[in-house]
């Protein structure tokens, strides 16, 4: 199926056919010629499908944003002037010789390189968030601490290479936690006892180069006892009744 991600396209891989697959991140119609960056977790490359090839051409004229395409073409040169420095395949693109459309997609809420974007808007539609490209990084930057930290862990004796780790989340990796023949009675006393541990652990192992100026774990102040409330309604019949207006109780 693939042969590798959109964004590890580069000129070691000129003159070859390759097979991506991707996101439409935006498609351009250039007098006749339409481009197409195709989006992956690596990153971005760009698909020129020419009108020579009418079968692909009529395909990409139907593509719009967010659509998940299967591309395979010829990697080659972009024409001079044309470099993308920001890119890992800013100096190459693909010229596409077959073009299908894996998922059709609605008109996105958003676009998923714009940056302000409010917190409701984001979990509103969290799916179409998880695309944008700093949550990825962020997904791959806690899974790379998930397993340096586990790496520490098993270095230093707390827990052993068999002890299972919650270090994704998803169905699988909690049913992979959660299975009783792979956790040991005593792997809760394996690991560090508090989280000043965890964080001596970390500060003291690979971690640091990963998270320069970050805590792993957050600090927390003094527990804070919220405000009291009391219900609109009740309030205001316990204002508006006689006994409050008139400041006496009756006695029994």
């Amino acid at each position: 199926m693939r042969t590798t991600y959109c964004g590890l396209v580069s000129e070691a891989l000129l003159g070859q056919t390759i097979t991506l697959m991707g996101w439409a991140h935006r498609r351009r119609d250039h007098g006749g010629v339409i481009f197409i960056d195709l989006r992956d977790r690596e990153g971005l490359v760009q698909v020129v499908c020419d009108p020579d090839r009418a079968a692909t051409f009529a395909v990409a004229e139907e593509v719009r944003n967010e659509y998940c395409l299967k591309v395979t073409g010829l990697v080659r040169a972009r024409p001079g002037g044309t470099d993308n420095a920001n890119l890992t395949s800013g100096k190459v693109e693909v010229l596409c010789h077959e073009l299908e459309v894996l998922n059709p997609s609605v008109t996105p809420p958003f676009q998923l390189d714009e940056d302000n974007l409010s917190e409701t808007t984001r979990l509103t539609h969290r799916v179409l968030d998880l695309r944008r490209p700093q949550m990825q990084r962020n997904m791959m930057l806690r899974y790379r601490v998930a397993m340096e930290v586990r790496k520490f862990l098993d270095a230093n004796g707390f827990i052993d290479i068999e002890t299972p780790m919650l270090t994704k989340s998803t169905p699988e990796g909690a049913r992979d936690y959660l299975v009783p023949s792979r956790v040991h009675d005593g792997m809760f006393f394996a690991l560090p006892q508090s989280p000043a541990a965890v964080q001596a652990a970390a500060d003291g192992g690979r971690l640091r180069p990963l998270l320069p100026d970050h805590q792993v774990l957050p600090r927390r102040g003094p527990a804070r006892r919220p405000p009291a409330r009391v219900h609109a309604d009740r309030h205001r019949d316990l204002a508006s009744s006689p006994r409050r207006r008139s400041g006496r109780c009756s006695r029994r």
